[in-house]
Formats: C-alpha cells, sequence, structure tokens
C-alpha cells in the first residue's frame, strides 16, 4: 500500500461500547462483546490493507474505577479473545505487543498474556494492545529511567516508552465522536494526524479503517517547519 501513502502505523482510542449497549436497551457487557468483535475485525482490516502496526486502546490505568462487575466482564473477554484468537493470529503472521503495566491482572491473565507473547514474537505485522496504559505514567516512567542513564532529553526519554521498537505513530483515531485523546499515545501523537469519527467502536469495521487511510493519504502532512 506504499503506493498509496497509506500510514504504517494506525492507533485506535476504541470508544462507544457502553452508548451502543444503550441505544439497543442491552446490558454493557454486550457492548463490550460486541467490541471484542470489532476489534478482530480491525485486526483483520489492517492486514488487507497492510499495515505494519496497529496500536489499540484496550484498558487504560483510569479503568480501574469502573464498577467491579464491569472490570470483571472485561476481563473475561481478554480471556476469551486470546483464546479464540491466538492461533489466527499465529498463522497470519501478527506479532503480539503489549503496551502498559498489563502485570497488574490476575495471574491466569498474565500468563494468557505472555504466552502470546512468546507465540507470536516472530509474527511480521504488529498488533501492540494498551493494558493498564496511561501516558502520563509511561513519560513518567521513561523520564525516570532517562535520569538513571544522566540525561533527559527527547532521545532518552524516547528510548524508554513502551512504542520504541514501534515505527512513529502516524494517524490516531478515536470512535464515538468524542474529541480527546483520554491520556493515550501523549508523545507519540506529536505529529501524528488525529481522526474523530462519529461511528460508536462495535460498529467499527474494515470500511472505516480504509476510508481513514484513504483520509490519511489525502492530507498533507506538516512538521512545524512550515
Amino acid at each position: 500500500m506504499a503506493e498509496k501513502n497509506y500510514p504504517r502505523h494506525v492507533a485506535i482510542i476504541m470508544d462507544g461500547n457502553g452508548r451502543w449497549a444503550k441505544r439497543k436497551h442491552l446490558p454493557r457487557a454486550m457492548g463490550h462483546r460486541q467490541g471484542g468483535e470489532a476489534v478482530r475485525r480491525a485486526v483483520q482490516a489492517a492486514e488487507t490493507l497492510e499495515l505494519e502496526c496497529l496500536t489499540l486502546y484496550a484498558f487504560s490505568s483510569e479503568n480501574w474505577k469502573r464498577e467491579e462487575s464491569e472490570i470483571s466482564d472485561l476481563m473475561g473477554l481478554m480471556r476469551r479473545f486470546i483464546e479464540a484468537n491466538l492461533k489466527d493470529m499465529i498463522e497470519r503472521g501478527v506479532r503480539l505487543k503489549l503496551i502498559g503495566d498489563y502485570k497488574a491482572f490476575a495471574p491466569d491473565i498474565v500468563t494468557k498474556l505472555e504466552d502470546a507473547l512468546e507465540r507470536t514474537k516472530d509474527g511480521t505485522r504488529t498488533l501492540a494492545v494498551a493494558l493498564n496504559y496511561g501516558s502520563q505514567q509511561e513519560l513518567a516512567r521513561a523520564a525516570g529511567l532517562a535520569a538513571l542513564e544522566g540525561e533527559v532529553t527527547p532521545e532518552t526519554i524516547e528510548k524508554h516508552l513502551y512504542t520504541a521498537d514501534l515505527p512513529p505513530l502516524d494517524l490516531l483515531i478515536r470512535t464515538s465522536g468524542e474529541v480527546r485523546l483520554s491520556n493515550f499515545l501523549l508523545w507519540q501523537a506529536a505529529y501524528a494526524e488525529m481522526l474523530f469519527v462519529d461511528v460508536l467502536w462495535p460498529d467499527f469495521g474494515e470500511d472505516h479503517l480504509r476510508e481513514a487511510c484513504e483520509e490519511f493519504a489525502r492530507r498533507e502532512r506538516r512538521y512545524g517547519g512550515r
């Protein structure tokens, strides 16, 4: 897709599961389950569009403040998603990468995640999933590590970001019509193109991702030089 000037690295703030469920008079858990299906579609669409990396905001460090029952539903969805999709990810050559402090989750989930990391490590395309992630916390951590090395500069901070081994972020998408970053990839998004779409995450599909990539290709990127 290089000839189309599509992005190499797309990140998505997956917003709107709860509102989707509310509009359909369904429990919030159903919105999250349909959101899981949208994740599966997005991963497949990223392959079709030949994206090098897709980063998804799955669970923020602030999400622990939600109702205990909702957190339990999200944890169950995470377990099922790994079990149902790991084989397909391996076959499709998708490398799983985690950003955030995923070890704060239950031990069985951590074990499943680390098994998935190991079994997908040879993949040629990357699915980065933000789990227990907050960008301010990431920056504080990176600055602290840089300080230990004796110098805090943009270069030393960037070296210690969770995303250090990923391509620069080209396009950041947020679904549901909300227009904010919600503590997601604040450093990485410094010169990324941004797109805020009205579609709720459970309704997001390949056509939406393709349209976002087409919009990106139409834009003239500037980096402060003019």
